[in-house]
């Protein structure tokens, strides 16, 4: 096991009825500001629920976050706060509203130009405004951890950027959990919450052993809890129990404990960013397409954890090594395509004419070497992607 220091504040209320705990979390004579996504929100009543649950509270509303969050969009809400001397955030959605709220915290603070703060992957946070959030979409993990995606429409190349920042400052103060505001998801987000937390899971699973037995544990553990019940919340999305498990699964993917102590890849995330900025695909969209590619080319590398993922996630445990491995990785892409993500970028009308433009995204960004062992130059790229055709 690798040396690791372990590190997370975020207190979590999870449950049926725990949005009225907000009441608790939120200092008393906070300004709030709560950001949110689109209409669903407010459809199903969690909005309203929250408004409640705050009280007497001064608050106001921000709402429009895209599905991939913007940097122009975010700066408005930054730009509210200061306007309005608001000094508590409230993010009430999945992980795009929750990962631009982080963005909003960190920027209010930041000197200068905040893109910066995706430029230098949050080196240069040393302070953030405090904000809860109240989870809707269980995927990302962006409700317990310190990482967050934000894109960018305008730049100087005319192409979309997405990247990512990571600081301790902008761990949620808490999130509330309560699975039944899961129940009204369309049956394409509830597979792209399954397909993003699985793959949080394996980048951080598969890459080779260093003797962390119980990290190894744990993941296999969430791997076959997603594997089981995956399909079934599709098939019965107002099963409480069901959406609990998938919720709290999606939580641990990423809240940095699995990762502890443990190599970890990222290659098929910083690929599959470069996608969604180019072609606007949704971000597990893009993850599916990957992973399968990556395992494949890249077999040698991960080969003993190939293995170990094929005997106790697949309980694949007969014919030749080489077989094994192939029927493990053909069994996440079937596990992907059961839930109706397609895994070839072919099924999104991109051919290899696109694979130059990524490639050159990836360059821009400093993304050549990739990787637990950095070998995912971007000829291993271009493997990758045209594998993924």
């Amino acid at each position: 096991m690798l040396n690791f220091d372990f590190y997370n504040p975020t207190r979590i209320a999870f449950g049926k009825g725990k949005v009225a705990e907000i009441d608790k979390l939120v200092p008393p004579e906070a300004r709030v500001l709560i950001i949110y996504g689109g209409n669903s929100a407010k459809k199903n009543g969690t909005l309203d629920e929250v408004q409640a649950a705050l009280g007497n509270r001064v608050f106001e509303m921000f709402g429009g976050v895209e599905p991939n969050p913007t940097y122009e969009t975010m700066m408005k809400a930054v730009a509210q706060v200061k306007t309005n001397k608001l000094d508590f955030l409230l993010a009430v959605g999945g992980g795009s509203v929750i990962d631009g709220t982080k963005f909003v915290a960190a920027a209010v603070y930041t000197e200068g130009d905040p893109w910066e703060i995706l430029l230098q992957h949050g080196a240069n946070v040393k302070k953030a405004m405090p904000y809860g959030t109240v989870l809707t979409l269980p995927a990302t993990g962006s409700e317990m951890n310190d990482g967050s995606v934000v894109s960018r429409i305008e730049t100087s190349s005319g192409l979309q950027d997405k990247l990512y920042f990571t600081s301790e400052h902008v761990f949620p103060k808490f999130s509330v959990l309560d699975p039944s505001k899961s129940f009204t998801l369309p049956p394409r987000q509830l597979a792209n919450g399954v397909v993003d937390a699985y793959t949080h899971i394996m980048e951080q699973y598969l890459t080779y052993p260093v003797g962390a037995r119980v990290q190894d544990r744990f993941a296999e553990g969430l791997l076959q809890t997603l594997i089981e019940v995956g399909p079934k919340v599709l098939q019965n999305p107002e099963d409480y129990e069901l959406q609990a498990n998938f919720m709290w699964v999606a939580t641990l993917a990423l809240n940095g404990l699995i990762g502890s102590g443990v190599p970890s890849d990222w290659a098929t995330h910083m690929i599959g960013h470069e996608i969604t900025a180019l072609h606007g695909l949704d971000h597990a969209q893009t993850l599916a397409i990957i992973l399968p590619s990556m395992l494949s080319l890249r077999r040698d590398a991960k080969r003993a954890k190939l293995l170990q993922y094929a005997e106790r996630v697949w309980h694949i445990s007969e014919g030749t090594e080489d077989a094994r491995i192939e029927a493990a990785i053909q069994n996440t892409r079937s596990f992907f395509e059961s839930l109706n993500v397609p895994t070839r970028l072919s099924a999104y009308d991109i051919s290899a004419d696109a694979i130059p433009a990524m490639l050159s995204q990836l360059e821009s960004h400093g993304m050549v070497e990739l990787g637990e062992h950095k070998d995912v130059t971007l000829d291993k790229s271009r493997e990758v992607l045209e594998a993924s055709i």
